[in-house]
């Protein structure tokens, strides 16, 4: 999963698919297991864009949409915030989510 850039977010934002950005801070434990997650759903939803974010560089993307905690799965539909996922509570469960959205 590619770190991505405020222009990468931006791009990814602009098309008229579902995009996840994955939020995470490096000493977060709990966002160690997650990321893990979140490569497995990458590996299974190759085509989905899945980007991933260091908040403690972009402060600001954490104030735009409210973020409460890390680690944090934006997902987005035709550009919009459609669900702030939380609870990272398994692969299946992310993967259903997701593919309800698409």
């Amino acid at each position: 999963m590619q770190e991505w850039s405020r222009k990468m977010i931006s791009e990814a934002l602009a098309g008229d698919q579902v995009s996840l950005i994955y939020l995470y801070t490096p000493l977060c434990g709990t966002c160690q297991v997650a990321g893990k997650m979140m490569t497995v759903i990458k590996e299974l939803l190759p085509n989905l864009p899945i980007g991933k974010t260091d908040l403690n560089y972009m402060p600001d993307v954490a104030e735009k949409w409210e973020i409460e905690s890390v680690p944090c799965l934006l997902i987005f539909k035709n550009g919009m915030l459609e669900e702030k996922v939380y609870a990272f509570q398994s692969v299946p469960y992310l993967l259903n989510k997701i593919k309800s959205l698409i």
